[in-house]
Formats: structure tokens, sequence, C-alpha cells
């Protein structure tokens, strides 16, 4: 970060215990962040600013340093929603020295539906209009789409005192879910999500649900973006399902030109195969779940543990794909000691959650 931090804020937060927090904080800004820890103080660094967080009286004491105001209040709210999370439930508060000073999240963007198509029999896009999709361009991937209650105006959420994002409840409540943005049209002003169809008897799909109804003129919001950044290097692993399809498309759509791509993806079947376009060198190979033996399992797990082996110091690995096989895969990383700025393993579902 070369600008000049000009925006402060200062915080104060009482946990249960302090140290096993500030161990959390590290841990998971790890993959988002440039952390450095010293003993009871951690400082992480991001496009967003400068957090200091130290421990004081059994107390975390936090330092926002921003280059703007609305990048200290989105900081404010990125530390808040995980300090609560990492919370879980156990006595928790968070005060800070000023309030927020915006009545919208800065990051929020209202968008309007244009289109809606099948991709593959079990992969629908839809293209949104945004007054401005400069936001969108080149940077993080994920996004939480926010969807009104069908003929009602929206309500779009605002901040809580403690930083945390204020959701409107009752009649007004959103549907929330987080997506990847699959690709961004500058000239027409347009960005367009792919949303997995998996339809099941009794299992609710709000998120696939909106996306099988949408029409033009239907108006959501974009929460965003955060996380999921490209990666810039010229060697590239991407291993993932079909939840992770969207953005490995746009990693191999947005790769330079001598990027050298090697992909792993497991699908259902021929059928949920879709073209990978890029200026890179690509080599893909589909894994087909429909064609497995009756007795196989942890296939993928299995697939992806040879392709890392092979695997230079250089090269990125990027992975996304269930919850236990994710965890699976970060222990054979952590066990071959890849370099933690050259990884990016992430869970994007969990077997047996009964809704999506």
């Amino acid at each position: 970060m070369n600008a000049v931090h000009s925006f402060k804020l200062s915080g104060v937060a009482v946990p249960g215990s302090a140290a096993d927090m500030l161990d959390e904080i590290c841990e998971h800004f790890v993959e988002h962040a440039k952390v450095e820890r010293r003993d009871d103080l951690a400082v992480l660094q991001s496009e967003l600013g400068v957090a200091r967080i130290s421990i004081e009286n059994g107390r975390l004491l936090i330092e926002l340093d921003c280059p703007t105001r609305e990048k200290l209040h989105m900081s404010r709210t990125i530390l808040a929603e995980h300090l609560f999370y990492f919370a879980e439930g156990q006595p928790f508060e968070l005060t800070w020295s000023e309030p927020t000073s915006l009545s919208v999240l800065p990051n929020l963007h209202e968008v309007t539906v244009v289109s809606a198509h099948d991709v593959t029999p079990h992969m629908r896009r839809v293209i949104f209009s945004c007054v401005d999709v400069t936001p969108f361009v080149g940077s993080d991937m994920h996004v939480r789409l926010l969807v009104p209650p069908k003929g009602k105006p929206p309500v779009w959420p605002g901040y809580r005192e403690d930083g945390r994002i204020a959701w409107p409840e009752g009649e007004n409540e959103l549907l929330v879910r987080v997506y990847t943005i699959r690709a961004v049209d500058l000239d027409r002003s347009e960005l367009c999500i792919d949303f997995l169809q998996h339809p099941a008897p009794g299992v609710p799909t709000p998120g696939a649900d909106f996306a099988r109804d949408a029409q033009p003129g239907d108006v959501a919001a974009l929460l965003g973006p955060g996380a999921g950044g490209l990666p810039a290097e010229r060697s590239i692993l991407l291993i993932g399902d079909e939840s992770a399809l969207p953005a490995i498309a746009r990693i191999a759509a947005e790769a330079p030109a001598e990027t050298h791509i090697r992909a792993i993806i497991e699908v259902e079947d021929k059928a949920e195969e879709q073209p990978l376009l890029t200026d890179g060198v690509l080599d893909v190979r589909w894994l087909h779940r429909g064609s497995y033996p009756g007795d196989a399992a942890d296939i993928l797990v299995s697939e992806a543990k040879a392709a890392i082996s092979a695997v230079d110091d250089e090269t990125f690995v990027w992975v996304a794909c269930e919850r236990t096989d994710i965890r699976a895969i970060r222990t054979f990383l952590k066990a071959r000691q890849h370099d933690r700025r050259k990884m990016y393993v992430a869970w994007y579902w969990e077997r047996d959650v009964k809704i999506a």
C-alpha cells in the first residue's frame, strides 16, 4: 500500500480469551492479508489499510488506519463480523471510538436483471446491469447477493453500533448468498453470475431458485467485492468441483498470456463441462462423478494430492470444493509446507447441509 493513511479509528473488544481470539484472527486473515504476529501484537495489512490488534488486560485493542473513509468503514465491518463469529455465542463486547458516519454501505451496488439462460443443464447464468462495474474489474471475485422479497421495494442494510451490518428483518428480510462474479463487461456496464442448479426433493435452494425465476427488470444488490482474489503468479494449479467452476473460469479468462494453468475439475458428467477461455496456456482435466465406480471415494482429493505433489514452490495452488475435502487438502498442503502466500484453499459447500 503506497497511499498515505489518513483515516483512523480505534476499538476495544472484550472476548472470553483475548489470546485465543487473536490466534483465530491471525489464522483466518492470513489468507486475505499480510499478517505479522509479534507476541501479543498482530498487524494486518491489505488494500483496505492496516489493522493493529494488541492484547492488554484481557482486552483486544484495535487501531485501524485506512486511505479512505469508505475503506475505514469496510475494515471496521469486516473485523466486527469476524470477531463476533469467532466468539461463537460466548459473551463478547465490541465498542468503537466513533460511530459510523455512513447510512449506506459503501460497497453495496444495486443491480438489475438483464437476462438469464442455462450454460449447462445444471448451471444457469444471470446477467445484471450496474451503474458502476469498475469495482468488480480485476479485483476480488466474491460478492454477497442480496435479493428482496418478491413484490416489495428493497430495504437495503445499514450499520449497527458495533460495526456489524444491520440486516432488514421481518417482511423486509433479504435472501443473502455468496457468489462469484463470473465475468464483467465494462463497455456494457454488465456483470454475470453463474448459479449451480441442484434440485432435490424437500431441499430448499433459494439462491438457485432466484436464478431459475429471474426476469428482466428484477432488482437485487451486490455487497462487495471481497475475498477470492485473482492469482498473479505465472504458474497456477486450479482444483475444484461445480461450485468452484465460475471462479476457475474467471481466473483462466483473466490470466495474462504465458501464464501456465493446470486445472482439475470434478463435475457430474460431460454435459456439465464448459469451455474455458484464456490467453494463457491451459491444461484441463475433467473428472466425471457419474462415471465413478460404486465403491469409489475421495477421487477429487486423491487427484488434488497427486497434482500438488508435482508442482514447484512458485506455483499458486487454488482449491475450492466441499468442506471435508478441503480439510484433507489443506492438511496435505501444510505437510508439504507450501507457501501460504501462494495458495487459496476454501470450502464452498458442506455435505448434508439442506439449504443452498
